[in-house]
């Protein structure tokens, strides 16, 4: 099983990066998670630069969500909103078929954010026929280092809670596949 795991963060320290690191540390052996934290270097989107004019970071990135059984996302808050970021790499596959029945959870790396999480969960309903609203996970990690971030993961408390996001997600990805 592959997955692709979008961080919604341009910052190189990012604590949503650091938190899809972590889950990709912890996966078990069937699950393969590669990080994509580089929304910040796909160019603005324009539908003038789709199809054969389409830019070679974007070519890359579409390539890697074709390629992935599902998504987890992950994104900071950025007054009150999705980060444009973020935005730009969906609206890079709104008009592809890559995304529509693609798999999609959330996780999130704060106790703040409901106003960015409630956007985004509209928007990935409205791209994705499988955006699973009901599989989502979430840590209270502001102000924590990539590393802190890792070592809190791995502990008795938190290390279950991914094990038992990522099988469900897991779960609900093979359930759609048999109902196609």
């Amino acid at each position: 099983m592959k997955i692709l795991a979008l961080s919604g963060s341009a910052r190189e320290a990012s604590t949503n990066t650091a938190l899809l690191r972590a889950i990709s540390a912890l996966a078990p052996q069937s699950i393969e998670i590669s990080v994509f934290h580089q929304v910040n270097l796909l160019p603005v989107f324009s539908p003038d630069d789709e199809g054969e004019n389409t830019p070679a970071a974007v070519q890359k990135f579409i390539e890697a969500v074709a390629a992935a059984d599902g998504i987890i996302i992950s994104s900071p808050e950025y007054i009150r909103a999705i980060p444009g970021g973020l935005k730009n790499a969906i609206d890079w596959m709104v008009s592809r078929i890559e995304i529509i029945d693609k798999p999609i959870a959330l996780v999130h790396a704060s106790i703040r954010g409901d106003d960015m999480l409630s956007s985004l969960r509209k928007v990935l309903s409205t791209v994705s026929g499988n955006f699973f609203e009901h599989i989502f996970l979430r840590f209270a990690l502001i102000s924590k280092t990539p590393q802190e971030i890792a070592e809190l993961m791995h502990s008795p408390e938190y290390e279950p809670q991914i094990t038992a996001f990522l099988l469900n997600f897991i779960a609900a990805i093979q359930q759609s596949e048999a109902n196609e």
